[in-house]
């Protein structure tokens, strides 16, 4: 038997675990902005992310009732959607990083922290526009100045 067009990995658990187990770690992921979790989870859980951020910088009526479905809790969806989005939009994709930090003790397994790329707690900045320094008009020469 061949492994074609096997997408995603199984984590010994059946679908509605696994969709709710990607639920769970994405609705921490908002919430708390950085979570520590294994490896596979955390390769499994950027993707899923990245979409609902995708459909959550769009922002109308049908990508958050979409981004709401996705997510464990209403009030982790409305984060998403209405504070951390907009600090997004300077991104086209790559919200979410992942990086390696220890193994763990019990297990030896190795974990890895994800979190956002930019800093969400400051708010965005828009680029300064350029200042044009406007000159005054040249007056018309007075007679007096001309002699």
């Amino acid at each position: 038997m061949h492994r074609h067009g096997y997408k995603g990995r199984k984590f010994n658990r059946e679908t509605d675990q696994r969709r709710a187990l990607l639920k769970g770690l994405a609705d921490s992921l908002v919430k708390y902005e950085s979570i520590e979790t294994t490896l596979p989870k955390a390769k499994e859980v950027v993707p899923y992310v990245e979409k609902l951020i995708t459909k959550a910088k769009k922002g109308d009526l049908h990508n958050r009732r979409q981004v709401i479905s996705s997510l464990q809790t209403v009030a982790s969806a409305h984060k998403l959607v209405d504070e951390i989005a907009p600090k997004l939009t300077g991104r086209n994709s790559g919200h979410v990083r992942i990086e390696k930090t220890r193994t763990r003790r019990g297990d030896n397994a190795q974990l890895a922290r994800v979190s956002f790329v930019d800093d969400l707690k400051e708010a965005p900045v828009a680029k300064a526009a350029k200042k044009t320094v406007v000159k005054p008009a040249a007056k018309p020469a007075t007679p007096e100045e001309t002699k």
